[in-house]
């Protein structure tokens, strides 16, 4: 039975167990709550808070989720009341002479981290959908910054203790006073679901929201089953099948699901996954199928991990607001799910759905559409070509950037910009709450410095991120220009001798043949001069002149060549 106290002012759940003693602080604070700008905060905040800790002896950490940040640790009671009394003094007097070194820390783990694409595609660049993005605001954020957030975030009225276990002698916690801080609002950049979209390779994945209930729960744990048989053991397509639930806030809950797959079997994992959805759908659902999962959740809560995992749950659960569920009542819920209430979660879950698809992929087919990736006007302003595409061009107006393709067109207006990362060589990125982002690389689109500083001057200082110069290998270079076409070669001596004689050749025929009509018709005339005619002696002579003359201009071409030589 969990029973509710307060320890210095928090709000405190313990609930008995046995073993060694555990607990943890959990702030109502978390990735989604940042601005795009200072995505990277809260984990910051979380790393200075652990610094002074050192190598620890027992088991104690930290974790930064999309709502929360949970403070944990187990062990002997001096241990876990020393971890949770330092966790408190660091976060009211954090050490931020650290903060350059964990800014590198973190940006070495988030090298590692892959980044999530179905929260961005769904909600856009706030909220839940900035916690899809890179930590790409760590090097805007200041220690004023980090002071701030800590002093407002990280309060008694925004936390809540769980135990499990007693309450250690002498525990007396120290945070500020605040204010509870409520969730982020839900944003969408779906106009329709079932959707989906192309990206990456290798796996198919998706997303739904669901009812937070016990039979989403179970739900989740069917589809799973149902996946994992149809997808690796009957077909043999995937290897790494996975489904999880996950509360969003009071009311509602998150189904991710996951199937890996080889570039030629992905299209029978995308539609053995789809089939799964469909039949479930339709409550095509075994009751056996049912009894084996709900054994399984209700087996579970009687390991002697249960008792923390319940009472973390209800700890996040106050923070959200959302009434209190005993154990006793949630396996009476357990116990109450029928096939009809998981056919009515798969309804839930397939008209929410949004799935990522392997390029080159496509689910119209199956009635999804598909997400939309493009915006719905383009800016006005001056136009700057590509150098290195044709297609593409640049718009940079008084109201917002543009990248125009045959495809559509990207926008960003400068009143929705909630990122600009600025580096030193004038390349610009703006991100857009709906996610739509257009970059600018002055080499590639002849811009101009001024061009660029007239930009930064329309895009709010708050939303600006300046990087780290690039190494020159990185910073696009400008297209050389074309070569202009070779001059024809001269044509060598060989060439120039072979034309001439060709045409010497040919235009000594006019004279032989001139010259040979003449002498023809002279024999003529003498061994007939009877039938000779005075037109027949004139046309005569006047072929003895042409061949004459005709012969002297090939003598003259002649003797020219020669001297040429």
């Amino acid at each position: 039975m969990i029973k509710e106290t307060e320890v210095g002012g928090i709000r405190t759940l313990v609930v008995p167990s046995t073993g060694p003693l555990a607990a943890g602080l959990v702030f109502r604070v978390g990735c989604a709550d940042e601005p795009l700008s200072r995505r990277g905060i809260t984990h910051l905040v979380e790393h200075l808070a652990l610094h002074r800790h050192g190598l620890l002896e027992h088991d104690a950490n930290g974790s930064t989720g999309l709502t929360t940040t949970h403070f944990f640790t187990s062990g002997s009671d001096k241990a876990v009341t020393t971890y949770l009394t330092s966790v408190c003094d660091s976060l009211r007097d954090l050490p931020l002479d650290r903060i350059t070194t964990e800014k590198t820390i973190l940006r070495t783990e988030e090298a590692g981290r892959p980044h999530d694409s179905l929260l961005v595609w769904r909600y856009g660049a706030v909220g839940f959908g900035a916690a899809g993005y890179p930590e790409w605001g760590l090097e805007a954020i200041t220690d004023d910054d980090v002071r701030d957030w800590a002093a407002t975030r990280f309060t008694r009225e925004n936390a809540v203790l769980w135990i499990a276990g007693e309450v250690p002698e002498g525990l007396n916690l120290t945070l500020p006073s605040g204010s509870p801080q409520p969730l982020p609002a839900l944003t969408s950049t779906l106009p329709t679901t079932p959707s989906y979209f192309e990206e990456g390779n290798g796996k198919v994945s998706l997303t739904a929201i669901v009812e937070r209930s016990a039979r989403a729960s179970l739900f989740t744990m069917v589809l799973e089953r149902a996946l994992f048989r149809a997808l690796r053991t009957e077909d043999g397509n995937s290897y790494a099948v996975v489904a999880a639930y996950a509360p969003r806030d009071g009311e509602s809950a998150t189904i991710t699901a996951m199937a890996d797959a080889l570039p030629e079997k992905q299209d029978a994992v995308l539609g053995g996954l789809i089939d799964v959805l469909t039949a479930l759908r339709v409550g095509r659902i075994d009751a056996d199928e049912l009894e084996a999962v709900r054994d399984k959740a209700t087996t579970s809560l009687d390991r002697p991990e249960a008792a923390r995992a319940m009472v973390f749950a209800e700890a996040i659960d106050v923070l959200y607001g959302r009434p209190r569920c005993s154990l006793t009542d949630f396996r009476a819920a357990l116990a109450a799910v029928t096939v009809e209430d998981l056919r009515e979660v798969a309804v839930q879950a397939m008209g929410s759905l949004l799935m990522q698809v392997p390029r080159g992929n496509r689910v119209d087919w199956a009635g999804f559409a598909e997400a939309p990736m493009w915006s719905a006007t383009a800016t006005t302003g001056g136009e700057f070509p590509s150098l290195q595409k044709k297609d593409l061009t640049l718009v940079l107006g008084y109201d917002g950037v543009s990248m125009v393709s045959p495809h559509g067109v990207l926008t960003v207006l400068y009143g929705d910009c909630v990122l600009m990362q600025c580096w030193p060589d004038g390349a610009r990125r703006l991100v857009g709450a709906d996610a739509v982002s257009v970059s600018i690389e002055p080499n590639l689109y002849d811009v101009s410095a001024e061009t660029i500083a007239g930009i930064d001057e329309l895009v709010p200082d708050e939303v600006k991120v300046w990087q780290p110069a690039r190494a020159a290998d990185r910073i696009p270079q400008r297209p050389m220009p074309p070569a202009p076409p070779a001059a024809p070669a001269p044509a060598t001596p060989v060439a120039r001798s072979t034309g001439w004689k060709v045409g010497l050749a040919v235009f000594a025929v006019i004279p032989a043949l001139c010259l040979l009509f003449a002498a023809a018709s002279t024999v003529s005339l003498v061994q007939y001069p009877d039938d000779a005619s005075t037109g027949t002696w004139k046309l005569t002579l006047l072929f003895w002149w042409l061949g004459g003359i005709f012969g002297f201009m090939v003598v003259l071409a002649l003797r020219g060549q020669r001297r040429r030589r």
